[in-house]
Protein backbone atom coordinates (compact mmCIF):
# COMPACT_ATOMS: atom_id res chain seq x y z
CA UNK A 1 0.00 0.00 0.00
CA UNK A 2 2.78 2.41 0.91
CA UNK A 3 4.30 2.16 -2.58
CA UNK A 4 0.95 3.02 -4.18
CA UNK A 5 0.49 6.01 -1.90
CA UNK A 6 4.06 7.11 -2.58
CA UNK A 7 3.40 6.94 -6.32
CA UNK A 8 0.24 9.03 -5.96
CA UNK A 9 2.17 11.60 -3.95
CA UNK A 10 4.96 11.74 -6.52
CA UNK A 11 2.53 12.07 -9.44
CA UNK A 12 0.68 14.81 -7.60
CA UNK A 13 3.98 16.68 -7.29
CA UNK A 14 4.84 16.07 -10.96
CA UNK A 15 1.48 17.30 -12.23
CA UNK A 16 1.17 19.95 -9.59
CA UNK A 17 4.38 21.98 -9.91
CA UNK A 18 3.51 23.54 -13.28
CA UNK A 19 -0.11 23.95 -12.18
CA UNK A 20 0.88 25.73 -8.98
CA UNK A 21 3.36 28.01 -10.70
CA UNK A 22 0.97 28.95 -13.50
CA UNK A 23 -2.05 29.50 -11.31
CA UNK A 24 -0.03 31.42 -8.76
CA UNK A 25 1.23 33.74 -11.48
CA UNK A 26 -2.35 34.19 -12.65
CA UNK A 27 -3.39 34.78 -9.03
CA UNK A 28 -1.01 37.76 -8.93
CA UNK A 29 -3.60 39.58 -11.03
CA UNK A 30 -5.87 39.64 -7.97
CA UNK A 31 -3.67 41.99 -5.90
CA UNK A 32 -2.96 43.93 -9.09
CA UNK A 33 -6.65 44.40 -9.94
CA UNK A 34 -7.67 45.20 -6.38
CA UNK A 35 -4.99 47.88 -6.11
CA UNK A 36 -5.67 49.38 -9.56
CA UNK A 37 -9.41 48.88 -10.17
CA UNK A 38 -12.26 50.12 -8.02
CA UNK A 39 -14.51 47.37 -6.57
CA UNK A 40 -17.25 48.25 -9.06
CA UNK A 41 -14.86 47.90 -12.02
CA UNK A 42 -13.48 44.61 -10.77
CA UNK A 43 -17.06 43.49 -10.26
CA UNK A 44 -17.73 43.96 -13.99
CA UNK A 45 -14.64 41.91 -14.85
CA UNK A 46 -15.72 39.10 -12.51
CA UNK A 47 -19.29 39.20 -13.83
CA UNK A 48 -18.35 38.99 -17.53
CA UNK A 49 -15.78 36.26 -16.93
CA UNK A 50 -18.43 34.25 -15.07
CA UNK A 51 -20.58 34.49 -18.21
CA UNK A 52 -17.59 33.41 -20.33
CA UNK A 53 -17.30 30.29 -18.17
CA UNK A 54 -20.89 29.35 -19.04
CA UNK A 55 -20.56 30.12 -22.74
CA UNK A 56 -17.33 28.11 -22.94
CA UNK A 57 -19.36 24.98 -22.20
CA UNK A 58 -21.55 25.69 -25.24
CA UNK A 59 -18.56 26.47 -27.46
CA UNK A 60 -16.71 23.24 -26.59
CA UNK A 61 -19.88 21.10 -26.11
CA UNK A 62 -17.89 18.15 -24.75
CA UNK A 63 -15.80 17.71 -27.91
CA UNK A 64 -12.48 17.62 -26.05
CA UNK A 65 -13.61 14.59 -24.00
CA UNK A 66 -14.94 12.92 -27.15
CA UNK A 67 -11.56 13.48 -28.85
CA UNK A 68 -9.78 11.74 -25.97
CA UNK A 69 -12.18 8.80 -26.27
CA UNK A 70 -11.94 8.19 -30.03
CA UNK A 71 -8.33 9.23 -30.67
CA UNK A 72 -7.16 6.77 -28.01
CA UNK A 73 -8.96 3.81 -29.60
CA UNK A 74 -9.16 4.82 -33.30
CA UNK A 75 -12.47 2.99 -33.53
CA UNK A 76 -13.40 5.15 -36.54
CA UNK A 77 -11.06 6.79 -39.03
CA UNK A 78 -7.33 7.47 -39.09
CA UNK A 79 -5.19 9.29 -36.53
CA UNK A 80 -5.26 12.50 -38.57
CA UNK A 81 -9.01 12.25 -39.12
CA UNK A 82 -9.50 11.86 -35.39
CA UNK A 83 -7.67 15.16 -34.95
CA UNK A 84 -9.04 17.10 -37.92
CA UNK A 85 -12.71 16.16 -37.63
CA UNK A 86 -13.24 17.55 -34.11
CA UNK A 87 -10.88 20.47 -34.85
CA UNK A 88 -12.78 21.50 -38.00
CA UNK A 89 -16.08 21.08 -36.15
CA UNK A 90 -15.01 23.35 -33.28
CA UNK A 91 -13.38 25.81 -35.67
CA UNK A 92 -16.65 26.17 -37.61
CA UNK A 93 -18.94 26.45 -34.59
CA UNK A 94 -16.59 28.91 -32.87
CA UNK A 95 -16.60 31.22 -35.89
CA UNK A 96 -20.39 30.97 -36.10
CA UNK A 97 -21.05 31.64 -32.42
CA UNK A 98 -18.56 34.51 -32.20
CA UNK A 99 -19.92 36.08 -35.39
CA UNK A 100 -23.38 36.05 -33.79
CA UNK A 101 -22.00 37.74 -30.68
CA UNK A 102 -20.21 40.29 -32.90
CA UNK A 103 -23.25 41.35 -34.93
CA UNK A 104 -25.51 41.31 -31.86
CA UNK A 105 -23.00 43.10 -29.58
CA UNK A 106 -25.25 46.13 -28.96
CA UNK A 107 -28.09 43.85 -27.92
CA UNK A 108 -25.74 41.76 -25.79
CA UNK A 109 -24.64 44.85 -23.84
CA UNK A 110 -28.29 45.52 -22.95
CA UNK A 111 -29.03 41.89 -22.11
CA UNK A 112 -26.14 41.46 -19.67
CA UNK A 113 -26.62 45.03 -18.40
CA UNK A 114 -23.10 46.41 -18.42
CA UNK A 115 -22.35 50.15 -18.67
CA UNK A 116 -22.31 51.49 -22.25
CA UNK A 117 -18.67 52.66 -22.00
CA UNK A 118 -17.62 49.01 -21.79
CA UNK A 119 -19.45 47.83 -24.94
CA UNK A 120 -16.15 47.00 -26.68
CA UNK A 121 -15.40 44.19 -24.21
CA UNK A 122 -18.15 42.15 -25.89
CA UNK A 123 -16.09 42.05 -29.09
CA UNK A 124 -12.93 41.00 -27.27
CA UNK A 125 -14.95 38.39 -25.38
CA UNK A 126 -16.14 36.92 -28.69
CA UNK A 127 -12.51 36.63 -29.80
CA UNK A 128 -11.39 35.04 -26.52
CA UNK A 129 -14.16 32.44 -26.72
CA UNK A 130 -13.39 31.55 -30.33
CA UNK A 131 -9.61 31.28 -30.05
CA UNK A 132 -9.72 29.38 -26.75
CA UNK A 133 -12.11 26.86 -28.27
CA UNK A 134 -9.97 26.44 -31.40
CA UNK A 135 -7.00 25.65 -29.16
CA UNK A 136 -8.77 22.81 -27.31
CA UNK A 137 -8.03 19.94 -29.72
CA UNK A 138 -4.38 20.88 -30.44
CA UNK A 139 -3.73 21.14 -26.69
CA UNK A 140 -5.53 17.82 -26.13
CA UNK A 141 -3.32 16.26 -28.82
CA UNK A 142 -0.22 17.29 -26.87
CA UNK A 143 -1.63 15.59 -23.78
CA UNK A 144 -2.42 12.42 -25.76
CA UNK A 145 1.17 12.36 -27.03
CA UNK A 146 2.53 12.94 -23.50
CA UNK A 147 4.18 16.19 -24.62
CA UNK A 148 3.92 17.51 -21.08
CA UNK A 149 6.75 20.03 -21.34
CA UNK A 150 5.44 21.63 -24.54
CA UNK A 151 1.89 21.64 -23.17
CA UNK A 152 3.06 23.33 -19.96
CA UNK A 153 5.17 25.84 -21.92
CA UNK A 154 2.21 26.94 -24.06
CA UNK A 155 -0.19 27.18 -21.10
CA UNK A 156 2.41 29.02 -19.06
CA UNK A 157 3.11 31.42 -21.95
CA UNK A 158 -0.59 32.24 -22.11
CA UNK A 159 -0.54 33.27 -18.46
CA UNK A 160 2.69 35.26 -18.76
CA UNK A 161 1.37 37.18 -21.78
CA UNK A 162 -1.94 37.84 -20.05
CA UNK A 163 -0.28 39.13 -16.89
CA UNK A 164 2.27 41.18 -18.86
CA UNK A 165 -0.37 42.82 -21.06
CA UNK A 166 -2.47 43.64 -18.00
CA UNK A 167 0.50 45.43 -16.45
CA UNK A 168 1.15 47.40 -19.65
CA UNK A 169 -2.44 48.31 -20.54
CA UNK A 170 -3.67 49.11 -17.03
CA UNK A 171 -0.58 50.81 -15.60
CA UNK A 172 0.93 52.54 -18.64
CA UNK A 173 -2.14 53.19 -20.79
CA UNK A 174 -4.75 53.40 -18.00
CA UNK A 175 -7.23 51.30 -20.01
CA UNK A 176 -9.04 49.90 -16.96
CA UNK A 177 -11.69 47.24 -17.53
CA UNK A 178 -11.28 47.27 -21.32
CA UNK A 179 -7.55 46.61 -20.90
CA UNK A 180 -8.31 43.43 -18.96
CA UNK A 181 -10.23 41.96 -21.91
CA UNK A 182 -7.74 43.16 -24.52
CA UNK A 183 -5.05 41.35 -22.51
CA UNK A 184 -7.09 38.16 -22.50
CA UNK A 185 -7.72 38.46 -26.24
CA UNK A 186 -4.01 38.93 -27.02
CA UNK A 187 -3.04 35.97 -24.80
CA UNK A 188 -5.60 33.70 -26.50
CA UNK A 189 -4.45 34.83 -29.97
CA UNK A 190 -0.77 34.15 -29.24
CA UNK A 191 -1.62 30.74 -27.74
CA UNK A 192 -3.44 29.70 -30.90
CA UNK A 193 -0.52 30.94 -33.03
CA UNK A 194 1.89 28.85 -30.94
CA UNK A 195 -0.26 25.82 -31.72
CA UNK A 196 -0.17 26.32 -35.49
CA UNK A 197 2.78 23.87 -35.98
CA UNK A 198 0.84 21.24 -34.01
CA UNK A 199 -2.25 21.85 -36.14
CA UNK A 200 -0.29 21.62 -39.41
CA UNK A 201 1.42 18.39 -38.33
CA UNK A 202 -1.88 16.66 -37.44
CA UNK A 203 -4.25 18.22 -39.98
CA UNK A 204 -5.90 16.63 -42.99
CA UNK A 205 -8.71 18.04 -45.11
CA UNK A 206 -10.55 14.72 -44.84
CA UNK A 207 -13.66 15.27 -42.71
CA UNK A 208 -14.98 11.92 -41.48
CA UNK A 209 -18.77 12.27 -41.11
CA UNK A 210 -19.36 8.90 -39.38
CA UNK A 211 -16.64 9.87 -36.89
CA UNK A 212 -18.19 13.32 -36.42
CA UNK A 213 -21.59 11.78 -35.68
CA UNK A 214 -20.00 9.44 -33.13
CA UNK A 215 -18.08 12.34 -31.55
CA UNK A 216 -21.25 14.43 -31.23
CA UNK A 217 -23.23 11.52 -29.82
CA UNK A 218 -20.55 11.01 -27.18
CA UNK A 219 -19.94 14.72 -26.51
CA UNK A 220 -23.34 16.38 -26.27
CA UNK A 221 -24.51 14.57 -23.09
CA UNK A 222 -21.62 16.29 -21.29
CA UNK A 223 -23.15 19.73 -21.92
CA UNK A 224 -25.87 19.56 -19.22
CA UNK A 225 -23.35 18.26 -16.68
CA UNK A 226 -20.83 20.91 -17.74
CA UNK A 227 -23.40 23.70 -17.44
CA UNK A 228 -24.47 22.42 -14.02
CA UNK A 229 -20.84 22.37 -12.91
CA UNK A 230 -20.40 25.97 -14.10
CA UNK A 231 -23.56 26.94 -12.23
CA UNK A 232 -22.00 25.75 -9.00
CA UNK A 233 -18.70 27.50 -9.71
CA UNK A 234 -19.83 30.92 -10.96
CA UNK A 235 -23.61 31.46 -10.79
CA UNK A 236 -23.19 33.27 -7.48
CA UNK A 237 -21.60 36.28 -9.25
CA UNK A 238 -24.54 37.08 -11.58
CA UNK A 239 -27.07 36.44 -8.80
CA UNK A 240 -25.10 38.57 -6.33
CA UNK A 241 -24.89 41.36 -8.92
CA UNK A 242 -28.62 41.24 -9.60
CA UNK A 243 -29.41 41.58 -5.89
CA UNK A 244 -26.59 43.94 -4.84
CA UNK A 245 -24.18 45.89 -7.10
CA UNK A 246 -20.91 45.68 -9.05
CA UNK A 247 -18.83 46.80 -6.06
CA UNK A 248 -20.13 43.93 -3.91
CA UNK A 249 -19.35 41.46 -6.70
CA UNK A 250 -15.82 42.87 -7.00
CA UNK A 251 -15.18 42.53 -3.26
CA UNK A 252 -16.66 39.03 -3.28
CA UNK A 253 -14.58 37.93 -6.28
CA UNK A 254 -11.31 39.22 -4.82
CA UNK A 255 -11.82 37.38 -1.54
CA UNK A 256 -13.18 34.26 -3.22
CA UNK A 257 -9.95 34.05 -5.22
CA UNK A 258 -8.06 33.79 -1.93
CA UNK A 259 -9.43 30.27 -1.85
CA UNK A 260 -6.61 29.48 -4.30
CA UNK A 261 -4.62 28.05 -1.38
CA UNK A 262 -7.11 25.19 -1.03
CA UNK A 263 -8.07 25.08 -4.69
CA UNK A 264 -4.48 24.31 -5.68
CA UNK A 265 -4.40 21.35 -3.29
CA UNK A 266 -7.62 19.99 -4.80
CA UNK A 267 -6.48 20.62 -8.39
CA UNK A 268 -3.08 18.97 -7.89
CA UNK A 269 -4.70 15.99 -6.21
CA UNK A 270 -7.41 15.58 -8.84
CA UNK A 271 -4.85 15.72 -11.65
CA UNK A 272 -3.00 12.72 -10.19
CA UNK A 273 -6.02 10.95 -8.66
CA UNK A 274 -7.88 10.10 -11.88
CA UNK A 275 -5.13 8.04 -13.55
CA UNK A 276 -4.12 6.63 -10.14
CA UNK A 277 -7.45 4.99 -9.26
CA UNK A 278 -7.86 3.48 -12.73
CA UNK A 279 -4.41 1.91 -12.59
CA UNK A 280 -4.87 0.74 -8.98
CA UNK A 281 -8.45 -0.57 -9.25
CA UNK A 282 -7.33 -4.12 -10.10
CA UNK A 283 -5.13 -4.44 -7.01
CA UNK A 284 -6.50 -6.77 -4.35
CA UNK A 285 -6.32 -4.05 -1.69
CA UNK A 286 -7.49 -1.20 -3.95
CA UNK A 287 -10.40 -0.22 -1.74
CA UNK A 288 -8.19 -0.07 1.35
CA UNK A 289 -5.78 2.16 -0.55
CA UNK A 290 -8.61 4.47 -1.66
CA UNK A 291 -9.86 4.73 1.94
CA UNK A 292 -6.37 5.55 3.22
CA UNK A 293 -5.93 8.20 0.50
CA UNK A 294 -9.12 9.95 1.64
CA UNK A 295 -7.88 10.00 5.23
CA UNK A 296 -4.58 11.61 4.26
CA UNK A 297 -6.30 14.04 1.88
CA UNK A 298 -8.70 15.24 4.59
CA UNK A 299 -5.83 15.66 7.05
CA UNK A 300 -3.83 17.77 4.58
CA UNK A 301 -6.82 19.89 3.54
CA UNK A 302 -7.86 20.40 7.17
CA UNK A 303 -4.37 21.63 8.04
CA UNK A 304 -4.39 24.07 5.12
CA UNK A 305 -7.89 25.19 6.11
CA UNK A 306 -6.78 26.07 9.64
CA UNK A 307 -3.57 27.82 8.57
CA UNK A 308 -5.33 30.07 6.04
CA UNK A 309 -8.32 30.72 8.32
CA UNK A 310 -6.03 31.84 11.14
CA UNK A 311 -3.59 33.91 9.08
CA UNK A 312 -5.58 35.25 6.10
CA UNK A 313 -5.88 38.72 7.67
CA UNK A 314 -2.12 38.81 8.15
CA UNK A 315 -1.45 37.49 4.64
CA UNK A 316 -3.50 40.12 2.82
CA UNK A 317 -1.80 42.93 4.73
CA UNK A 318 1.64 41.99 3.43
CA UNK A 319 2.99 45.07 1.67
CA UNK A 320 4.23 44.38 -1.88
CA UNK A 321 5.70 47.31 -3.80
CA UNK A 322 3.48 49.75 -1.99
CA UNK A 323 0.33 47.65 -2.37
CA UNK A 324 -1.30 44.67 -0.65
CA UNK A 325 -2.30 41.11 -1.57
CA UNK A 326 -5.75 42.63 -2.06
CA UNK A 327 -6.50 46.34 -1.75
CA UNK A 328 -7.78 47.77 1.53
CA UNK A 329 -11.18 48.52 -0.04
CA UNK A 330 -11.66 44.76 -0.40
CA UNK A 331 -10.78 43.67 3.15
CA UNK A 332 -14.40 43.89 4.24
CA UNK A 333 -14.96 40.59 2.42
CA UNK A 334 -12.29 38.55 4.22
CA UNK A 335 -14.97 36.93 6.35
CA UNK A 336 -16.01 34.71 3.41
CA UNK A 337 -12.56 33.13 2.95
CA UNK A 338 -12.97 30.29 5.54
CA UNK A 339 -16.31 29.39 3.97
CA UNK A 340 -14.74 29.27 0.50
CA UNK A 341 -11.90 27.09 1.81
CA UNK A 342 -14.39 24.70 3.38
CA UNK A 343 -16.30 24.48 0.11
CA UNK A 344 -13.13 23.47 -1.75
CA UNK A 345 -12.41 20.92 1.01
CA UNK A 346 -15.71 19.16 0.32
CA UNK A 347 -15.01 19.36 -3.42
CA UNK A 348 -11.75 17.49 -2.78
CA UNK A 349 -13.59 14.82 -0.77
CA UNK A 350 -16.18 14.48 -3.55
CA UNK A 351 -13.40 14.00 -6.10
CA UNK A 352 -12.02 11.11 -4.05
CA UNK A 353 -15.44 9.50 -3.57
CA UNK A 354 -16.21 9.63 -7.30
CA UNK A 355 -13.57 6.98 -8.12
CA UNK A 356 -16.00 4.08 -7.75
CA UNK A 357 -18.49 5.67 -10.12
CA UNK A 358 -15.90 5.85 -12.91
CA UNK A 359 -14.35 2.46 -12.17
CA UNK A 360 -17.77 0.81 -12.47
CA UNK A 361 -18.68 2.98 -15.52
CA UNK A 362 -21.76 4.39 -13.78
CA UNK A 363 -21.21 7.93 -15.08
CA UNK A 364 -24.95 8.34 -15.60
CA UNK A 365 -25.10 9.47 -11.97
CA UNK A 366 -22.71 12.38 -12.55
CA UNK A 367 -25.25 14.72 -14.22
CA UNK A 368 -27.76 13.89 -11.48
CA UNK A 369 -25.34 14.77 -8.67
CA UNK A 370 -24.07 17.91 -10.40
CA UNK A 371 -27.57 18.99 -11.41
CA UNK A 372 -28.94 18.68 -7.88
CA UNK A 373 -25.89 20.58 -6.58
CA UNK A 374 -26.52 23.35 -9.11
CA UNK A 375 -30.20 23.61 -8.16
CA UNK A 376 -29.33 23.75 -4.45
CA UNK A 377 -26.74 26.45 -5.18
CA UNK A 378 -29.18 28.64 -7.11
CA UNK A 379 -31.94 28.36 -4.50
CA UNK A 380 -29.50 28.97 -1.64
CA UNK A 381 -28.11 32.07 -3.36
CA UNK A 382 -31.53 33.62 -3.82
CA UNK A 383 -32.48 32.72 -0.26
CA UNK A 384 -29.32 33.81 1.56
CA UNK A 385 -27.94 36.79 -0.39
CA UNK A 386 -30.87 39.12 0.48
CA UNK A 387 -30.32 38.27 4.16
CA UNK A 388 -26.52 38.20 4.61
CA UNK A 389 -25.14 39.54 1.32
CA UNK A 390 -21.90 38.14 -0.04
CA UNK A 391 -21.58 35.73 2.89
CA UNK A 392 -24.81 34.18 1.66
CA UNK A 393 -23.24 33.56 -1.76
CA UNK A 394 -20.23 31.86 -0.17
CA UNK A 395 -22.42 29.71 2.09
CA UNK A 396 -24.61 28.76 -0.89
CA UNK A 397 -21.58 27.34 -2.71
CA UNK A 398 -20.48 25.50 0.45
CA UNK A 399 -23.95 23.98 0.83
CA UNK A 400 -23.88 22.85 -2.82
CA UNK A 401 -20.47 21.14 -2.51
CA UNK A 402 -21.46 19.54 0.82
CA UNK A 403 -24.71 18.24 -0.69
CA UNK A 404 -22.86 16.83 -3.70
CA UNK A 405 -20.39 15.09 -1.39
CA UNK A 406 -23.21 13.42 0.56
CA UNK A 407 -24.97 12.34 -2.63
CA UNK A 408 -21.71 11.06 -4.09
CA UNK A 409 -21.01 8.99 -0.97
CA UNK A 410 -24.42 7.28 -0.76
CA UNK A 411 -24.70 6.64 -4.51
CA UNK A 412 -21.16 5.32 -4.97
CA UNK A 413 -21.40 3.13 -1.85
CA UNK A 414 -24.21 1.25 -3.57
CA UNK A 415 -22.14 0.49 -6.67
CA UNK A 416 -18.59 0.35 -5.25
CA UNK A 417 -18.68 0.05 -1.45
CA UNK A 418 -15.55 1.10 0.45
CA UNK A 419 -14.97 0.93 4.20
CA UNK A 420 -13.60 4.38 4.86
CA UNK A 421 -11.61 5.10 8.03
CA UNK A 422 -14.39 7.01 9.76
CA UNK A 423 -12.76 6.68 13.19
CA UNK A 424 -9.69 8.56 11.93
CA UNK A 425 -11.78 11.06 9.98
CA UNK A 426 -13.75 11.77 13.16
CA UNK A 427 -10.50 12.46 15.02
CA UNK A 428 -9.59 15.06 12.39
CA UNK A 429 -13.05 16.62 12.68
CA UNK A 430 -12.81 16.70 16.47
CA UNK A 431 -9.36 18.33 16.43
CA UNK A 432 -10.40 20.94 13.83
CA UNK A 433 -13.64 21.72 15.64
CA UNK A 434 -11.90 22.11 19.00
CA UNK A 435 -9.30 24.64 17.82
CA UNK A 436 -11.90 26.55 15.77
CA UNK A 437 -14.15 26.92 18.81
CA UNK A 438 -11.24 28.28 20.82
CA UNK A 439 -10.21 30.59 17.96
CA UNK A 440 -13.65 32.16 17.52
CA UNK A 441 -14.73 32.25 21.16
CA UNK A 442 -11.51 33.54 22.72
CA UNK A 443 -11.38 37.21 21.59
CA UNK A 444 -7.59 37.47 21.53
CA UNK A 445 -7.71 40.53 19.24
CA UNK A 446 -9.82 42.33 21.85
CA UNK A 447 -7.57 41.25 24.70
CA UNK A 448 -4.33 42.36 23.07
CA UNK A 449 -3.33 45.01 20.54
CA UNK A 450 0.03 43.38 19.90
CA UNK A 451 0.32 41.69 16.49
CA UNK A 452 3.09 39.49 17.83
CA UNK A 453 0.88 38.20 20.65
CA UNK A 454 -1.96 37.52 18.21
CA UNK A 455 0.30 35.64 15.78
CA UNK A 456 1.85 33.60 18.59
CA UNK A 457 -1.65 32.69 19.77
CA UNK A 458 -2.55 31.41 16.31
CA UNK A 459 0.65 29.37 16.14
CA UNK A 460 -0.23 27.88 19.55
CA UNK A 461 -3.61 26.84 18.16
CA UNK A 462 -1.95 25.09 15.22
CA UNK A 463 0.36 23.28 17.63
CA UNK A 464 -2.71 22.34 19.68
CA UNK A 465 -4.30 20.86 16.54
CA UNK A 466 -1.19 18.77 15.84
CA UNK A 467 -1.03 17.68 19.48
CA UNK A 468 -4.68 16.60 19.49
CA UNK A 469 -4.07 14.53 16.35
CA UNK A 470 -1.05 12.91 17.99
CA UNK A 471 -2.58 12.21 21.40
CA UNK A 472 -5.74 10.78 19.86
CA UNK A 473 -3.37 8.19 18.30
CA UNK A 474 -4.34 9.16 14.76
CA UNK A 475 -1.15 7.79 13.19
CA UNK A 476 -0.34 4.09 13.03
CA UNK A 477 3.14 2.94 13.95
CA UNK A 478 4.22 2.29 10.35
CA UNK A 479 3.02 5.80 9.42
CA UNK A 480 5.10 7.32 12.21
CA UNK A 481 8.14 5.48 10.92
CA UNK A 482 7.41 6.65 7.38
CA UNK A 483 7.13 10.27 8.53
CA UNK A 484 10.42 9.98 10.38
CA UNK A 485 12.11 8.77 7.18
CA UNK A 486 10.62 11.63 5.17
CA UNK A 487 11.69 14.27 7.70
CA UNK A 488 15.13 12.67 7.79
CA UNK A 489 15.43 12.99 4.02
CA UNK A 490 14.24 16.60 4.18
CA UNK A 491 16.95 17.41 6.72
CA UNK A 492 19.73 15.98 4.57
CA UNK A 493 18.27 17.23 1.27
CA UNK A 494 17.80 13.84 -0.40
CA UNK A 495 14.00 14.16 -0.36
CA UNK A 496 13.98 17.06 -2.83
CA UNK A 497 16.57 15.32 -5.00
CA UNK A 498 14.36 12.23 -5.27
CA UNK A 499 11.30 14.35 -6.13
CA UNK A 500 13.31 16.20 -8.79
CA UNK A 501 14.46 12.90 -10.29
CA UNK A 502 10.84 11.67 -10.37
CA UNK A 503 9.72 14.85 -12.16
CA UNK A 504 12.47 14.51 -14.76
CA UNK A 505 11.62 10.88 -15.40
CA UNK A 506 7.93 11.67 -15.85
CA UNK A 507 8.38 14.70 -18.12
Amino acid sequence: MFQHLKRLGTETAVYGISTIFGRFLNFLLVPFYTNVLAPGEYGIVAYVYSLIAFINVIYSHGMETAYFKYSSTLEIGTTKQNFSTPFISLFGTSIFFSFLIFILSSLMVKIIAIPAQYDSIILFTAGILAFDCMALIPLAALRMEHKAKLFALIKFSNIVINVGMNLILLLMFKMGVVGVFISGFIASTVTLLMLVPIIIRHFTIEFNFPLWKALMKFALPYVPSGLASMVIQVIDRPILRSITDDATVGIYQANYRLGIFMMLIVSMYDYAWRPFYFSTAKEHDAKDIFARVLTYLVLIMSTVFLIITFFIKDIVKINILGGYIIGQNYWIGLKIVPVVLLGYLFLGISSNLSAGMYIEKKTKYSPLITGVGALINILSNFLLIPIIGMMGAAIATLIAYFSMTLMMYFIVQRIYPISYEFDRLFKILLAVGTVLIVYYFVPIEMLSNSNIVIIVWKVVLLIAFSSLIYFMKFFYQNEKEGLKRIFGKIRNGSFFTSVSDSIDSNS
